[in-house]
């Protein structure tokens, strides 16, 4: 019944699912905001924020762009998993509309006053789990409440990210909350995703090892994960956070480790998705030689920000774009290039921690990288996303609709 109600909507097909315009947004807002950085950062730009430029730079990558990938995911998900129409339409551009004027809000807070820009911001995350929790509890869809429940984390983390910068200068501890829960939803629905998805190519192509699929294990690091990571919120350079944050990555190794991923190579694809969850472990190791005074604590932040989150937002809106218009689930090379570009970006900008002596070539490749894939699928997906089916299988080289 969704699917049929999402084929027969009659409006402008952007606005016929939910990932449509967030993904295209989000992709287009993180390639613009890296663009105007790299000069905010050199002192040679600035905005009329009341936020430091980094202040800026952090909360658009980390409470601006996100939320709106996790928006057109959850949303696009939501339907599959209760069974009841998807928010399409007019409701769905009031979404985006809410989310733009939040962007608005923050850039020119300096003019309208922190405190409004404070409101119009998190009213987006209010509305996205006001409408999550609803549709959830309605459909009886009671295990994936704990998704709504970290996006209500997330919406708590920008409310005290806009009160942090205002009444300490900058903010710091609402940084971190943020980060957490991001770490913390990739270790959720990525545990979920990759596994099955992995599961679904190998029977029909590569017959053999099996992922595993998620159980007792993935629940108890996640557990773990959620431990060490309030662990690090409190107190993120103390030995004990250190010992935790390795003990951790490793099991997040042993976790990756049981979805056959080394045999997924044939499909880039979902190789893609094997590759952007490795960040996730090599974040945990890298605050655990920060807790042991081995290494910048940034060096994390950027394994887990622009490396984990970076490629594995890529992964899951090329993939469910094509998959949720009907392509085939394949990597064209537009799509190959876009996660070269990113995973090329993210070790870049962990790099430039670990090298300082070449941090400002690191951080140009970085930006660059990052710019090149998100730009490139708002470029390569874009007209297929907005509804120009025939410029979007030109773009993207794709032969024939999936069987």
């Amino acid at each position: 019944m969704a699917a049929a109600r999402s084929r027969n909507f009659e409006g402008w097909p952007l606005f016929a699912n939910s990932f449509r315009p967030f993904f295209l947004l989000a992709a287009i807002q993180a390639g613009l905001s890296i663009l105007v950085w790299l000069p905010m950062f050199y002192g040679e730009l600035s905005v009329t924020s009341t936020f430091a430029p980094r202040d800026w730079h952090v909360h658009e990558m980390l409470y601006g762009f996100l939320p709106a990938v996790v928006t057109g995911f959850l949303f696009t998900a939501i339907p599959n998993w209760t069974g009841r129409l998807p928010i399409n339409g007019t409701s769905l551009g009031a979404l985006v509309a809410v989310w733009l004027a939040g962007r608005a809000a923050v850039i020119l807070s300096a003019d309208i006053g922190w405190a409004f820009a404070l409101a119009v911001d998190a009213a987006f995350l209010a509305l996205v789990v006001a409408a999550a929790t609803r549709e959830i509890i309605a459909g009886g869809n009671w295990r994936n409440l704990p998704v709504v429940g970290l996006v209500l984390a997330l919406l708590a983390g920008n409310v005290a990210f806009h009160l942090e910068a205002h009444y300490e200068g900058a903010a710091d501890v609402s940084i971190r909350v943020g980060i957490g829960v991001v770490v913390l939803l990739i270790s959720l629905i990525g545990g979920r995703i990759i596994p099955s998805f992995t599961r679904n190519w190998l029977v029909k192509v590569n017959p053999g090892r099996l992922p595993v699929p998620f159980g007792r294990f993935d629940g108890a690091v996640i557990g773990c994960s959620a431990l060490a990571l309030i662990s690090w919120i409190v107190a993120p350079l103390n030995v004990v956070t250190g010992i935790a944050m390795a003990l951790v990555g490793v099991l997040h190794l042993v976790r990756l480790s049981r979805w056959a991923g080394d045999r997924t190579s044939r499909e880039r694809l979902l190789l893609v998705l094997h590759v952007g969850y490795g960040f996730v472990p090599l974040g945990f190791l890298l605050h655990a030689a920060a807790g042991f005074g081995a290494l910048p604590p940034s060096a994390g932040i950027h394994a887990w920000m622009a490396g984990a989150a970076g490629t594995m937002t890529l992964a899951v809106m090329t993939r469910a774009s094509l998959g949720h218009t009907g392509q085939a689930l394949t990597a064209s090379p537009a799509t190959q290039a876009i996660y070269l570009a990113i995973i090329v970006g993210a070790l870049a900008r962990v790099a430039a921690v670990v090298l300082p002596a070449h941090s400002n070539a690191l951080l140009h490749i970085a930006a660059c990288g990052w710019v090149l894939a998100f730009l490139g699928f708002a470029i390569a997906f874009g007209p297929l996303l907005a509804g120009s089916r025939w410029r979007a299988l030109a773009t993207l080289g794709a032969a024939a609709p999936a069987r």
